[in-house]
């Protein structure tokens, strides 16, 4: 097997991926999802935050480019960012929050790689979201912590989501 060919950013950029992919140091790569229950845990928080983006003051995004680096571009399941945050058709400056549901295939060294980057970037919340498990997590600069009580949360602005009602999908 040969070395895998790289890639430049403006060719990334210039190139539509259906599912979109990442862009990690010259590779393009492939994210796993494509299964109902990581697609309804999707929408259920797309309509979270929609049908709270007023109150919260926030804005909702799926699947939307974040360069977490020059040579970095993320692709968040769920990116939500405060409304006074200008960004542009790809974001460069730091989400308020960058979630990610876990399917069957992803790795925890994978998805360690994923959180560092977004934290490194100054991403101040980042959600893990385990349907398996029916557990959500939330990682900070502080560390990693299982959401207490069953309950995600960031401050500034004060969001609070039961990872049982993500859960809800039927």
């Amino acid at each position: 097997m040969g070395a895998a060919t790289l890639v430049s950013v403006e060719d990334y950029l210039g190139t539509s991926y259906s599912p979109d992919r990442e862009y990690i140091d010259g590779r393009i790569v492939e994210r796993n999802l494509g299964e109902k229950t990581h697609n309804a845990i999707q929408r259920n928080l797309i309509l979270f935050f929609g049908n709270r983006r007023k109150e919260l003051g926030v804005q909702v995004f799926p699947e939307q480019r974040v360069q977490v680096s020059p040579t970095r571009y993320r692709v968040p399941d769920v990116t939500v960012v405060k409304t006074s945050q200008i960004q542009g058709e790809i974001f460069t400056a730091p989400p308020h929050l960058c979630i990610e549901i876990l399917s069957r295939n992803d790795t925890m060294l994978y998805m360690q790689e994923k959180i560092d980057d977004y934290l490194r970037f100054g991403v101040p919340y980042v959600w893990i979201i385990n349907p398996r498990l029916r557990k959500g997590y939330v990682a900070t600069k502080s560390g990693m912590v299982e959401a207490a009580s069953g309950v995600l949360e960031t401050s500034d602005p004060e969001i609070r989501v039961p990872v049982a009602e993500l859960l809800d999908i039927d």
